[in-house]
């Protein structure tokens, strides 16, 4: 790839505005990696434990030893590591779905991601929601920034209210990601009012962003996906959930079948890549994240509005990206394809998807598919046409891929950068 001495030129601007952000990206990259290191020596971590089970998988010693490392790591009394997990929606329901019993209801602070909202029964016509089974939902309105507001959601409590979800990630929506500080304010706020309540966290894009994960601010439950952060790059599939016993085993019974729960569940040979992407997990989300900082940046200096910007702290991986023209978000994110290790020949195009109303363009030229930790770019054809660039296990390629994909735009005349005009 060779780029334009102006867009070159751009590409040191948006990297000497951005210094300081990745000085922090790198700090916190180092402590989460001294975590871990820590809970693997307390666990005892050994050789023996990346053999695989069979069968019914029973009496697996290394699946129990990493439920435990993810439950040290989330800040959880228990935790449920699985390949059989198909994604994080699935980690997710299976989370919801164990802890609540029909006639309860479901808060969700603002609406939730797509595929949940199938889920849940919000929208479409799925079999098997939770609405079928006699649990109801909505969601609460965010407040005029776009964050979940701890009076509202207490307004919108009801007498047969037992979880309030909280989505840590914006996902594909045009609202800001909550931190864990955000998230911590809102939980104690919600167990004044009512003690009981089940506060669920979707952690998916966040893990290991921050220092501390929401089971450390009183997360009672929480869930995600191994072919996202904690996977490392290296996990080809599965999710997680972690929380209170009582609610991990429940959450079990519904993944497996009860009186199976924790106890079964072939690792097959998936124990090595979840043990090692775990660990690799704090230095890749920070190539990642780094990556995510200059996107922002490269593309400010482009004219293009981003959320967050460049200069702001980050909860999460996914930098939104406003192209507010629908030919110019579905050509970036094409450019991003082409520029990828993985399928760079094939071209993406708007398509329908299963959990989506909109079509939805996925760039995504992943060793895994669908891995939201390698670099990709997509997002539903809708008004603002905002493409979602999240991911990146180096952040070489990230910045690579970014600036052909705004390098296309500008010889296809989709866009002008400052310099030309």
């Amino acid at each position: 790839m060779s780029f334009s001495q102006e867009l070159q030129s751009l590409s040191f601007a948006a990297q000497a505005k951005i210094k300081d952000n990745i000085t922090a990206v790198e700090q916190t990259a180092e402590k989460n990696q001294m975590k871990i290191l820590r809970i693997f020596k307390e666990e005892g971590v050994s050789a023996f434990h990346f053999q695989s089970s069979t069968g019914y998988g029973y009496d697996d010693t290394g699946r129990e030893t990493l439920d435990r490392i993810y439950a040290k790591i989330f800040g959880t009394e228990m935790a449920i590591v699985r390949p059989q997990f198909i994604s994080g929606t699935h980690a997710i329901t299976a989370a919801l779905f164990g802890v609540l019993r029909p006639g309860d209801h479901l808060l969700y602070a603002g609406k939730p991601y797509d595929t949940l909202e199938t889920a849940i029964g919000i929208s479409g016509n799925e079999k098997g929601t939770m609405k079928e089974f006699g649990i109801s939902s909505h969601a609460a309105p965010l407040d005029k920034h776009g964050y979940p507001d701890a009076d509202t959601l207490v307004n919108h409590l009801q007498t047969n209210t037992k979880v309030v979800a909280l989505q840590r990630s914006k996902g594909y929506a045009d609202r800001p990601s909550m931190n864990i500080s955000y998230i911590k304010d809102i939980i104690a706020k919600l167990k004044k009012v009512k003690p009981d309540l089940i506060i669920f966290v979707d952690n998916c894009y966040g893990e290991f962003v921050e220092e501390i994960e929401p089971g450390h601010v009183g997360a009672d439950l929480l869930a995600g996906s191994l072919i996202k952060n904690p996977g490392g790059g290296l996990v080809r599939t599965g999710g997680y959930v972690a929380g209170k016993a009582d609610y991990i085993e429940q959450a079990s019974a519904r993944f497996a079948a009860p009186g199976i729960g924790l106890e079964g569940g072939a690792t097959l040979n998936s124990l090595l890549e979840m043990y090692q992407g775990v660990f690799m997990a704090p230095h890749v989300v920070s190539e990642a994240l780094k990556g995510a900082h200059f996107t922002a940046s490269l593309l400010e200096e482009a004219g293009l509005k981003t959320v967050p910007a460049s200069n702001e702290s980050r909860t999460d991986l996914i930098q939104a990206v406003m192209f507010e023209n629908k030919e110019r978000m579905i050509r970036f994110c094409q450019a991003i394809q082409e520029a990828s290790p993985v399928d760079s020949r094939v071209t993406p195009q708007p398509s329908a998807m299963p959990g989506y109303e909109d079509e939805v363009i996925m760039a995504a030229g992943a060793f895994i598919q669908g891995s939201s930790i390698e670099l990709s770019a997509d997002g539903p054809i809708r008004a603002p046409y905002t493409a979602y660039v999240q991911g990146g296990l180096t952040t070489a390629h990230v910045k690579f891929a970014v600036m052909y994909g705004l390098e296309t735009l500008m010889k296809e005349q989709l866009i002008e950068l400052p310099s030309f005009q």
